[in-house]
């Protein structure tokens, strides 16, 4: 998920150079389901740290292996600007409340263009840390929204999958445009 633009030039070139190495819509990366995780070494670390950092740079709140051109199972996220960064291996939604909210979405894939999506407003996630071992969270509100939108992500779906066709059309006329 993502935010607007800095007012600071110096953070907006480092967001618009972040920006420049993620995959953006179009790219068929982005509809591929991804595969598990079954090694669980510095590599994935190092790409972890180095998703950490895009997502910083680039303003977002999440950010999935498949933005980045890779194919497995692995999400990173920083709810809230003094929380610490998760990486989040392997997740399931094993449990999700009835009740949901929309919430206007963005996307580091998808340009400055938001769109209202339906969510529920708590889940519980069962997943793997990025040493590989098990753990269960629960997150609501906003963690859960940004959960579910990387999530989404790695099942090779967009936000713009789920919502109205109408605000759908709108977002692909902005993106034809150029105007994101």
């Amino acid at each position: 998920m993502s935010t607007r633009a800095y007012d600071d030039p110096v953070r907006e070139q480092r967001r618009i150079a972040a920006l420049g190495q993620i995959r953006q819509f179009g790219d068929p990366v982005l509809r591929t389901p991804a595969d598990p995780i079954t090694t669980f070494d510095d590599a994935l670390r190092a790409e972890a740290e180095r998703m950490i950092q895009l997502m910083d740079e680039g303003r977002g709140a999440g950010l999935a292996a498949n933005q980045v051109g890779r194919l497995h199972r692995m999400f990173v996220m920083q709810s809230g600007e003094d929380d610490p960064p998760e990486v989040i291996c392997n997740p399931v939604i094993a449990w999700r409340s009835d009740e949901e909210d929309v919430a206007p979405e963005g996307c580091l894939s998808i340009g400055e263009v938001t769109v209202e999506v339906p969510r529920a407003v708590a889940i519980r996630v069962e997943a793997q840390d990025i040493d590989g071992q098990p753990f269960t969270a629960e997150y609501e509100g906003f963690t859960a929204r940004v959960v579910q939108h990387e999530m989404d992500h790695l099942d090779g779906v967009l936000m713009l999958d789920r919502t109205t066709p109408e605000q759908r059309r709108e977002a692909l006329r902005e993106l034809r445009s150029g105007s994101r």
